[in-house]
């Protein structure tokens, strides 16, 4: 069984979270630079199995797409062209951005560290992996 990927997609940085092989545990792996994301993950799908991404879906409160979504419709295009076979689903990432910032609260970390955009992302997909996993 394969681990499941999930990007929290933005136009300057993607946060990445990932689940262990049986998938029961989801954590941050990383942020990269969105103009790198690609090449990051051809290089860790050469050093792990994925069966699934998961792609954040930016609404507003009325379920409306944010402006970010026509970046990732360009993404998630070249995405399927260059692997074919991964499976790809969109899930609801709305208030994930919030949730995290608010973990980064709870979890007692000073406002300099809460600053951390790279961080935030990387916590936001966390939360739309462990939220995914929740509703399985």
């Amino acid at each position: 069984m394969g681990r499941i990927l999930a990007l929290d997609y933005g136009t300057k940085r993607t946060g990445i979270a990932v689940t262990d092989e049986l998938r029961i545990i989801a954590s941050g792996l990383t942020t990269v630079s969105t103009e790198e994301l690609m090449s990051f993950l051809e290089n860790y799908f050469e050093k792990e199995i994925v069966d699934l991404i998961l792609v954040g879906e930016p609404k507003q409160k009325d379920g409306t797409h944010s402006d970010v979504e026509e970046n990732i419709k360009e993404f998630l295009t070249a995405f399927t062209n260059k692997f074919p076979t991964m499976e790809v689903q969109r899930v609801d990432e709305r208030y994930s951005s919030k949730q995290a910032f608010q973990s980064m609260i709870d979890g007692g970390l000073k406002k300099k560290k809460r600053r951390d955009k790279a961080l935030l992302d990387e916590i936001s997909a966390t939360i739309i992996l462990q939220e995914y996993l929740y509703k399985q």
